[in-house]
């Protein structure tokens, strides 16, 4: 009776790990819009928006500024992810501000990159 059970235990744990490597993995995407204002060359306020963006992948906010390089403003999160919004371009440097899902921040946050994770 014993060698029964351990082969039926053997068995489910070999389908299991079957079943687990023919599921793709997760994309680590987050799910929803991530948003932020900028002002254009042309000197018009503008909302620039991320539709669900990737997750653990630096991502520079494209248009931001009236100068190149110049930051956005008031990022909402509302994605289902926590978003890190850093000042620098390419998430470096230590001024960064983090939003969990749903936050947003004031026109005083300047933003010209983020992360989702």
């Amino acid at each position: 009776m014993r060698l029964r059970s351990l082969a039926a235990s053997a068995g489910t744990l070999t389908s299991a790990l079957v079943l687990l490597l023919a599921v793709p993995g997760s994309a680590l995407a987050a799910t929803g819009q991530f948003r932020y204002s900028y002002t254009t060359a042309e000197g018009y306020e503008a909302v620039g928006f991320l539709n669900d963006p990737a997750g653990g992948e630096c991502i520079d906010l494209h248009g931001p500024g009236s100068e190149p390089g110049s930051p956005g403003r008031a990022p909402k999160n509302r994605t289902d992810a926590t978003a890190t919004v850093f000042l620098a371009a390419g998430c470096e440097g230590d001024v960064y501000y983090t939003l969990p899902s749903g936050a947003g921040a004031g026109d005083r946050l300047l933003v010209r990159s983020v992360v989702f994770s």
